[in-house]
């Protein structure tokens, strides 16, 4: 396998870039799109003191819940943790900090990051706790409150399809955080499900351009795991 931007498995992918107390932005929404491979390797690599920036921290036993069962998680910046038991438990014992931020903010900070914004201001958290020892200015007859970029030493995404120069196109809404993170660390790594050769990807279907995307690792058998299963009895045939 060429190198380039190319690497064999996730542990490769991740060579040279882990370091104890580091911050780690991590795609994915519930298990929709996250890039467990990559999760795998760091919870190996056995790095610790984490800062992670991800929506969720997966669920007990999957997603980014394996690097709280290390404990090799620090520090979350999320917007909701109610799948994850151990999530809970840690934060209420004062084992886990936690930064807490409406989902849209979340997104927008990292969106910001990524733009090179160091700050924005936002309606959404006024007169809350959220607001507690931010700035809040008043615009045009209302208060909004200050929220900074957030930025991130290594980003891990997942995509659907990507070609070997990083341009990457996400399945559905497992696009969620994934192009936004891409974009706001100062290196990122992505695994891809389907390889394809550049050009292969019509040009209006890329959602990360290869520009942002520092290496790539094939997981042609990602899992894909249902967080919450739901069924309901059949109905009888009608005679």
């Amino acid at each position: 396998m060429a190198q380039g931007k190319l690497r064999p498995d996730s542990v490769a992918a991740l060579d040279g870039l882990l370091f104890d107390g580091m911050t780690i932005m991590s795609g994915g929404f519930g298990l929709c799109g996250i890039p467990q491979a990559l999760i795998d390797a760091i919870r190996d690599s056995g790095v610790r003191e984490l800062t992670v920036i991800s929506n969720n921290a997966g669920i007990d036993g999957a997603g980014l819940g394996i690097l709280l069962e290390t404990r090799q998680i620090a520090k979350m910046i999320s917007s909701y943790v109610g799948e994850n038991k151990l999530f809970e438990e840690q934060y209420l014992s004062g084992e886990l900090e936690l930064e807490f931020n409406p989902q849209g903010t979340l997104a927008e900070r990292i969106r910001a990051g990524g733009a090179g914004i160091p700050a924005f201001f936002t309606r959404t958290g006024v007169g809350t706790i959220v607001a507690e020892g931010k700035e809040v200015r008043h615009f045009d007859g209302a208060d909004y409150v200050m929220e900074r970029a957030l930025t991130a030493d290594l980003a891990i995404v997942h995509a659907h399809r990507g070609d070997t120069e990083g341009n990457l196109a996400y399945r559905k809404t497992a696009r969620n955080f994934n192009p936004m993170m891409a974009t706001a660390a100062r290196v990122t790594v992505a695994e891809v499900e389907i390889l394809v050769e550049p050009g292969a990807i019509d040009p209006d279907h890329i959602h990360t351009p290869g520009i942002h995307v520092d290496r790539l690792v094939p997981v042609p058998d990602a899992p894909r795991r249902i967080e919450q299963r739901t069924v309901r009895t059949r109905e009888k045939e009608p005679a």
